[in-house]
């Protein structure tokens, strides 16, 4: 059964660094394309990234362009999420999402198969 687990969520100054992971079991990572959502206080979920089955084709929505990195460590069946100049707008719930019918040297944003969602980790940028 494929499992997502989100961890490194926290509190933040505006300006600063986190590194998200999503570490997945039950698969491997050239089996999916992964994405990166978040979902503000009474906001509905978005999609920030999205990472291919290759590892090698990267997407992001140009909120975050320039300043988030996803990326994964196939040894350790890990995608992460590197965000950095962080604004107080990027709080939210973050999750991770798993589509096995994304390409393999490419990726969806906004596919509406990304499941097995994770339970989410909380960014929370203030000052």
């Amino acid at each position: 059964q494929l499992q997502l687990v989100e961890s490194g969520g926290g509190l933040v100054q505006p300006g600063g660094s986190l590194r998200l992971s999503c570490a997945v079991s039950g698969a491997t990572l050239d089996q999916y394309g992964i994405g990166w959502f978040r979902q503000a206080p009474g906001k509905e979920r978005e999609v920030v990234s999205c990472l291919s089955k290759s590892g090698e084709y990267k997407r992001y929505v140009d909120s975050v362009a320039g300043r988030f990195l996803i990326s994964r460590d196939s040894s350790k069946n890990t995608v992460y999420l590197e965000m950095t100049s962080l604004k107080p707008e990027d709080t939210g719930v973050y999750f991770c999402a798993a589509d096995p019918t994304q390409f393999w040297g490419l990726c969806v944003l906004y596919s509406e198969e990304f499941g097995s969602w994770g339970q989410g980790t909380q960014v929370t940028v203030s000052s």
